[in-house]
């Protein structure tokens, strides 16, 4: 199997690693949180809805680079920094999509790269 890596250029790098991974029929997009986006300068600690807005902005700004839309996202994978934020994630997330509803995991970890309290990817099918 042969892959394509490639960034973007709305979106900073917390590590080594690309923004998406072309993997043939399927697009494996990296975590991005809202502190990886370069044009955010105001501090959203706290501020969950917001974080999460940012976050698949970002995620959708790298899809749209690779010509891909919401419609085609098959798994999206989210990580919080403690379930007492998972409502409102939620409720931003269902703005993001429509049913039905990619598949979906939630998971509390201790913390996440650049003090962001809210990371996501997802897996898009081309």
């Amino acid at each position: 199997m042969s892959r394509k890596a490639f960034n973007t250029k709305t979106v900073s790098s917390s590590g080594p690693y690309s923004h998406v991974t072309d993997a043939g029929d399927f697009l494996y997009f990296s975590g991005q949180t809202a502190k990886n986006r370069l044009d955010v300068t105001e501090d959203l600690t706290g501020d969950i809805a917001k974080q999460t807005e940012v976050a698949f902005n970002n995620l959708f700004d790298v899809m749209a680079d690779m010509g891909v839309t919401e419609e085609q996202v098959v798994k999206v994978n989210v990580y919080l920094t403690t379930m007492k934020n998972f409502d409102a994630m939620n409720e931003v997330y269902k703005e993001k999509f429509s049913a039905p509803y990619p598949s979906r995991t939630c998971v509390a970890v201790l913390e996440l790269p650049l003090g962001a309290e809210v990371e996501i990817e997802m897996i898009v099918k081309k």
